[in-house]
């Protein structure tokens, strides 16, 4: 004999997997160690309790509508017998640690009823899979997102600054890209010292653009620098250039540098250029005029001794010496004017280049002697160290944190051997404030050897960009990428294994992605879908209804749903109900749109078949109850007029009785000829407009005049409607719904107790469901729906009543686009559920 399931509770309790037994009205009897590990709960709290009362809604998410979905799924099993598989469910779980909080979770939830040897269900076992981690982790991926498009945006933003100062500066630039230096990019300085517009050179190999520049060994300056990587500076370079259509010779300063795509690919040099013309010359002259200080000294010496051997010349030699005296002062006030224009110039020079470096966008400072003191930091240097006091301090002083890096060596190199350091992203670990962690930065580094006057070393130039965020980002996007298209494989996977048609679209409308059915139904491959999308594939007259649709759906960011007719690949036009809705980046950004379609051409033939069988019987029932009419108040007159005229002497026996049984069949067929009226007049409700009307007023008006039946049933009425909630419907037709269901509530009572209904309401997707739940005799549904809601049929003959209520409320609902279904457990009661659309 096998023990009551009760005495196999310790043996449920203990199964692996998380899991709760329930009994049919909900309260717990058991619980897996594993479902009290996942939802943070004890055995002995949880066991006797209503479900609804130990795993609340969670307030703050009032959204996920967890308490009313498990509702639902748990009243599905207990109609159906039937075990029932929940979607991915938002159901938080409270906080036992801490009252009144509770803790984000998803379920995969899934309902199996213990049916008993009569086939009641005896209980409901609940399975449930934690799923947060996954569902976490997809919206930490849409975050990453949007910081890493951030991350973007920001780079694109200092690149288009960095253009625009490199645009602005003083010093001339040009960047010339492949083996034919191709000029790509040059700044407005440039442009003048080629003495041509910059619109002209663009495009252009360089030595093509500029025929004056060959010949004087430029060309193999470039093949060497785009060869071997190395840079090449010249100072006070002669160079010979056609400026305004003249020759011109001046002297530059000039400096070539290799422009890498990768790491290792050199693909252009990077050109800058200073003219020094007005220095050299300037130095060239004050030579000049120290050598003709030297000669006019020797004649002055010469002169003294003529003066000395020859008193007789004296005279003559005094007028040459002051004549002489008088040009010496004149020379030496020239070259001390042009010596003062030089240093002037050279000073001017030098501030042009410290406005320069001030305003780059690049991080340069200036090392000076042995030691490597900061002489110069621009406010990008300083920025990337805020609070670091640099000026004026060494190097392992100024950042510690240096001493024992790799970097060491190569500064060490740039400074005992002058050759110039290039590379990108080099890792540098620093503490940008002063006490601060040492992290990992990524520089663009560049290091210059700096000279005196006697050509010695004295120093170095550092120009460094800052790629961490831009490293970083590349790092989040590789493995973005990666993890995208695994997602993309896995949706394409799954949408090619569902039975209905799926499709993606890009945010202008254009095809990104149909599955394998799509692609069956039309007889096509993917890439020819995409390349012409679905218009030639719709009827000619659907397509500008189903564009403008689609189109204000995506201006608006709406959901959609449409019917339409496309082409099968046998050429039948079948109607699909397509539905679908706008999907975001984590941003807010719209990513595209997605949905499904399914083929209705039967379901659409059906629907046509049975409007016209429905138009046929409201036809046969108005001409059924007109043509009645006049028979039945004949016979209702005829049986007044015997009962007038019979004599007391015939009123006897059985006679008064079937006098009145014969007028009690009248009157119910009065009674059924006039509910054949109203439903005859069904069809032309359908065409009254609706309009805006409060539900919960309706309701109380109709409990007004069921007032007598609700004091001879000694009912109880509970309204949970909300006093504003308002649908636009006929008011006659919600009127008629609401006391058909209300009335049959009362009418149907159990004869054991007090009958009791509820009215609520709530929003389930595109409508405003009402609910009518009695206490009730209850129905058995065994044999369907259909025999229910049928003209005349009654499933309990015992009450009054002539089966046409519930036909009525069907019919009015279906005319109004909604619905009404209905669960019920015999000799337990009814709940009734009508489908408004909003």
């Amino acid at each position: 004999m096998s023990p009551p399931l009760l005495d196999l509770v310790p043996v449920f309790n203990a199964q692996p997997g998380a899991t709760l037994l329930l009994l049919p009205d909900w309260v717990i009897v058991g619980a897996s160690d594993d479902y009290l590990a996942a939802t943070l709960t004890e055995r002995a709290t949880i066991v006797g309790q209503f479900i609804f009362d130990a795993f609340p809604d969670n307030p703050q998410t009032p959204e996920a509508n967890a308490v009313a979905n498990v509702r639902a799924s748990l009243l599905q099993v207990l109609a159906t017998k039937q075990p029932h598989t929940m979607a991915p469910q938002h159901y938080d779980v409270p906080d036992r640690t801490q009252p009144g909080r509770f803790v984000e979770r998803y379920w995969q939830p899934c309902h199996t009823p213990v049916l008993d040897a009569g086939g009641q269900v005896q209980f409901i076992i609940q399975s449930v899979q934690d799923i947060t981690a996954s569902r976490l982790a997809e919206r930490q991926l849409r975050e990453s997102q949007a910081s890493e498009r951030a991350a973007r945006a920001e780079a694109e933003q200092q690149r288009t600054g960095l253009q625009r100062i490199f645009q602005e500066a003083p010093v001339a630039m040009s960047l010339l890209r492949g083996p034919d230096f191709v000029v790509e990019w040059v700044n407005p300085r440039m442009g003048q010292l080629w003495g041509r517009p910059v619109a002209q050179v663009l495009g252009r190999p360089h030595f093509e653009a500029l025929p004056d520049l060959a010949g004087q060994g430029f060309e193999q300056v470039f093949a060497d620098v785009l060869t071997t990587g190395q840079p090449c500076v010249f100072q006070e370079l002669l160079v010979r250039i056609e400026q305004d259509q003249q020759p011109y010779q001046g002297y530059f300063n000039i400096t070539y540098r290799p422009v890498y795509e990768g790491p290792e690919r050199i693909t252009g040099i990077l050109a800058f250029a200073v003219e020094v013309t007005e220095q050299v010359r300037a130095r060239q002259q004050v030579q000049i005029l120290n050598e003709e200080l030297a000669a006019l000294n020797e004649e002055l010496l010469a002169s003294n001794e003529e003066y000395q051997l020859a008193n007789t010349a004296l005279s003559e030699t005094q007028q040459q010496l002051q004549q002489l005296n008088h040009e010496l002062e004149a020379r030496v006030q020239e070259r001390t004017s042009q010596l003062t224009a030089a240093q002037a110039a050279t000073e001017r020079q030098r501030r042009q280049w410290h406005e320069l470096f001030m305003r780059a966008p690049a991080a340069i400072c200036i090392f000076d002697g042995p030691d490597w003191v900061y002489e110069f930091v621009n406010p990008g240097y300083q920025a990337m160290f805020p609070g670091r006091a640099l000026l004026g301090k060494p190097l392992l002083e100024a950042l510690p944190e240096v001493a024992d890096q790799p970097l060491m060596a190569i500064l060490h190199h740039v400074y005992d051997t002058g050759e110039p350091f290039e590379a990108s992203e080099v890792l540098v670990p620093l503490a940008r404030t002063q006490g601060g962690p040492v992290e990992d930065i990524y520089f663009d580094l560049t290091y210059l050897a700096r000279y005196n006057e006697a050509g010695q070393i004295d120093g170095f130039v550092t120009y460094a960009y800052d790629m961490t965020e831009q490293v970083r980002a590349r790092q989040r996007q590789e493995a973005y990428a990666a993890e995208v298209q695994e997602s993309e494989a896995r949706f394409r996977t799954l949408a090619d294994a569902a039975p209905n048609m799926v499709w993606d679209l890009n945010p202008d409308g254009s095809v990104r992605y149909v599955n394998t059915y799509y692609l069956e139904f039309l007889g096509i491959t993917l890439d020819a879908f995409v390349a012409s999308s679905w218009t030639p594939y719709l009827l000619p007259e659907d397509v500008a209804p189903t564009e403008q649709l689609l189109s204000q759906a995506i201006a608006g960011h709406t959901l959609f749903s449409m019917e339409h007719r496309m082409r099968r690949h046998d050429g039948q036009y079948r109607w699909l109900l397509t539905q679908g809705g706008p999907s975001y980046f984590a941003s807010g950004e719209l990513y595209g749109y997605v949905g499904s379609a399914i083929d209705i051409n039967d379901l659409k033939q059906a629907n046509e078949q049975l409007r016209r069988a429905n138009v046929d019987l409201d036809n046969f029932i108005y001409t059924a109850s007109h043509d009645l009419k006049a028979p039945i108040s004949n016979i209702e007159g005829l049986l007044l007029a015997l009962e007038h005229e019979l004599p007391a002497a015939g009123r006897v026996g059985d006679v008064p009785h079937m006098l009145m049984l014969m007028q009690q069949a009248t009157e119910r067929f009065k009674r059924t000829i006039l509910h054949l009226t109203d439903v005859s007049r069904l069809q032309q409700a359908h065409n009254q407009v609706p309009e805006p009307v409060g539900l919960a007023a309706i309701i109380e008006a109709v409990r007004l005049d069921l007032l007598p039946l609700l004091a001879q049933t000694q009912g109880q009425v509970v309204v949970q409607v909300p006093a504003d909630l308002l649908l636009t419907f006929s008011e006659k037709n919600l009127r008629s719904v609401v006391y058909n269901l209300l009335s049959n509530a009362l009418k149907y009572h159990h004869p054991n107790r007090v009958p009791q209904v509820r009215l609520a309401s709530y929003q389930q997707e595109a409508y405003t469901v009402l609910t009518v739940e009695d206490n009730g005799l209850g129905l058995d549904l065994a044999h369907g729906q259909d025999k229910l809601f049928a003209l005349f049929q009654r499933l309990h003959t015992h009450v009054e009543g002539t089966g046409i209520g519930l036909y009525m409320v069907k019919r009015i609902m279906e005319n109004a686009g909604g619905r009404i279904e209905v669960e019920s457990q015999l000799g337990q009661g009814t709940t009734f559920r009508v489908y408004f659309v909003r």
